[in-house]
């Protein structure tokens, strides 16, 4: 698939009406997560923020426009726990329209999960399937969708399935960019299987260029100033990197199959559909992440039909 670009410069300005929807935005109490939150309920969402920190969470929905239609909840994607916890008051409560995978951690130390995984691996891949895998029946409506956030980066990762605690072997780094690979190829097995199935639900892909968040100060202080440095010249101011994630939660025509990017240029903000790189185009591969998947979180999604709405 070569790049592309829609028709016109397309921004935050032309999501539809969200009137009637909900959406559920996982890492929502900053950052990317925030300014979606504010954007979809300016448009007429009800938007749930998933947040680790509940207090700093009603902190920002009071300062966001349309605050009475924002929600703040529990959900800590690093214990699988409280991932069950959060999905079944979803379930509880009637389930969602659109599920947008955007939490994410990097560049930290080597520590595990309260169920032992490694916890960049834990947060940002196996938190964010099973909270997919036990959503997926409660995402109902017109146009249902899960949007999962990658990274550029995601082509220089792999997938060390002799050593995913990293107990041989760990660079922070490296564990991050090995979880923005397991993000693209979750996505795009997702949406194979979605198809397969005859699912109303799509699952898109998306990534924010490098946005100058909260993120980039995670990590090392060597690497942290050195990723400051970086994103003083190329970073993205944070309205412009969640073009990308807004545009996949809400256009009619975003495209599953492909990675919805910022584009090449700095100054490009414009969505810009981008074909998928090596290794994420490996099936195989993407198989296999999911069989781990499923056997690591004890989560077997259930993959919704035409017939069963």
């Amino acid at each position: 698939m070569p790049e592309s670009s829609p028709r016109r410069r397309w921004t935050a300005a032309d999501i539809p009406d969200q009137s009637g929807r909900t959406v559920l935005i996982t890492g929502a109490s900053s950052g990317l997560g925030l300014h979606m939150t504010g954007e979809l309920a300016r448009r007429g969402a009800r938007v749930v923020m998933a947040v680790r920190d509940v207090a700093k969470g009603e902190r920002a929905r009071a300062a966001l426009p349309a605050a009475d239609r924002i929600e703040v909840r529990h959900l800590d994607l690093v214990d699988l726990d409280s991932v069950r916890d959060f999905a079944a008051g979803i379930v509880a409560d009637g389930g969602g329209h659109v599920l947008v995978n955007n939490a994410g951690i990097g560049n930290l130390p080597r520590r595990l999960s309260p169920q032992g995984h490694e916890r960049q691996f834990a947060t940002n891949h196996l938190g964010h399937f099973a909270l997919t895998g036990l959503l997926l029946d409660a995402l109902t409506g017109p146009d249902p969708r899960v949007v999962t956030v990658t990274s550029g980066l995601y082509p220089l990762g792999t997938i060390p399935f002799d050593d995913l605690t990293g107990e041989r072997r760990f660079s922070p780094g490296r564990a991050y960019i090995n979880t923005k690979l397991a993000n693209v190829l979750f996505g795009l097995e997702l949406d194979r299987r979605l198809r397969a199935a005859g699912s109303p639900v799509r699952s898109l892909l998306a990534h924010p260029g490098m946005a100058r968040t909260a993120f980039i100060e995670q990590g090392p202080p060597a690497l942290v100033g050195l990723a400051k440095s970086v994103a003083r010249v190329i970073g993205r101011p944070v309205a412009d990197g969640a073009v990308p994630i807004l545009y996949a939660a809400t256009a009619p025509d975003a495209p599953t199959g492909a990675v919805i990017g910022t584009g090449p240029t700095l100054r490009k903000v414009a969505p810009t559909v981008e074909a998928v790189r090596r290794p994420g185009t490996d099936a195989g591969l993407a198989t296999r992440l999911w069989q781990v998947s499923e056997e690591l979180t004890g989560v077997t999604p259930l993959l919704p039909t035409h017939s069963s709405r």
